[in-house]
């Protein structure tokens, strides 16, 4: 009985043995495992992305070997097409004070007199500019459209001359070449037979001396009677004597260039001028008159 008892023990114990070494072996076997599976985590961190990249297999390179260049870029250029080149605008002429079209030609007398006039004692004379009138500039195509138009006069019958002298186109001071008119206020009308755009009026009083012509007064209208459009281009009538009112013009000395007044394209058919006797006597003389303008058709 007692020998039973004991072989039970030991069989109990073997068994209890057996146990305890396969528990130890399967704990072995999971540390392991979990060795293994953490041991990147450990490395790396749990904030690191571990990227896997594969060798490229690249052809080796001399050392010796240049490098090789790329070439420059070539741009090409289209030659402009005429319509491109009908495009480009025109030079603009930046200088704001260069006259526009062309200087009108003008044919002077010869000169009578030599040096600076006299002071003739003239209230609101101009004083004289001691060197030639500048070039007039006007459109292509103006002309002188007053040579040989007819003239009327208030005085239809002149002490000297005749009025269709006054745009004959002889403009010298000499005996022969002018017209005497009487005294007081007189005028002459020029009939340019058509309306015109005129952009230059020149006069030549009796220039042989350095004379002061008084209320001389131009203007340009559409009827011979001077009421229709009306235009006043000069007026140097300081006390409005003429009764055309009072001028802001200037009185002036005659001299062989005449006087030249802008008319700045004004449209008109008949010129008339007045004047009023000068600081000589009470008489009134024209040696020639021009007109300087283009049909306005």
């Amino acid at each position: 009985m007692r020998k039973k008892g004991l072989n039970s023990v030991v069989k109990v114990s073997v068994c209890v043995l057996i146990a305890m070494g396969l528990l130890v072996a399967t704990s072995c076997r999971q540390s392991e495992e979990e060795a293994t599976s953490k041991a990147p985590e450990e490395e790396t961190g749990p904030n690191v992305l571990v990227v896997s990249v594969e060798p490229v297999n690249e052809p080796a390179k001399s050392v010796l070997e240049p490098p090789v260049s790329e070439p420059p870029e070539v741009t090409k250029v289209t030659p402009p097409t005429t319509k491109e080149i009908e495009k480009v605008p025109e030079p603009v002429n930046e200088d704001a004070n260069a006259p526009e079209g062309v200087p009108i030609l003008i044919k002077l007398p010869k000169p009578m007199f030599v040096g600076t006039p006299q002071d003739t004692k003239v209230p609101n004379l101009e004083k004289p500019r001691g060197k030639r009138r500048p070039p007039f500039y006007a459109p292509v195509g103006v002309k002188n459209v007053a040579f040989e138009k007819p003239v009327s006069s208030s005085d239809e019958e002149p002490i000297i001359g005749e009025i269709e002298m006054i745009t004959d186109g002889d403009k010298e001071a000499a005996d022969g070449s002018y017209v005497e008119l009487g005294p007081f206020r007189q005028d002459i009308t020029i009939d340019l037979e058509a309306e015109y755009e005129i952009y230059a009026i020149l006069c030549w009083h009796y220039h042989k001396q350095a004379r002061v012509y008084f209320d001389v007064v131009v203007q340009v209208a559409d009827d011979p009677d001077f009421i229709t459009n009306v235009t006043t281009m000069f007026n140097n009538d300081i006390d409005n004597s003429a009764g055309l009112g009072v001028g802001k013009n200037k009185h002036y000395t005659e001299t062989a260039e005449g006087r030249l007044i802008d008319a700045k394209g004004v449209r008109g058919r008949y010129i008339r001028l007045y004047s009023q006797g000068n600081n000589s006597n009470d008489l009134n003389h024209y040696i020639e008159v021009e007109v300087f303008g283009k049909p306005t058709g």
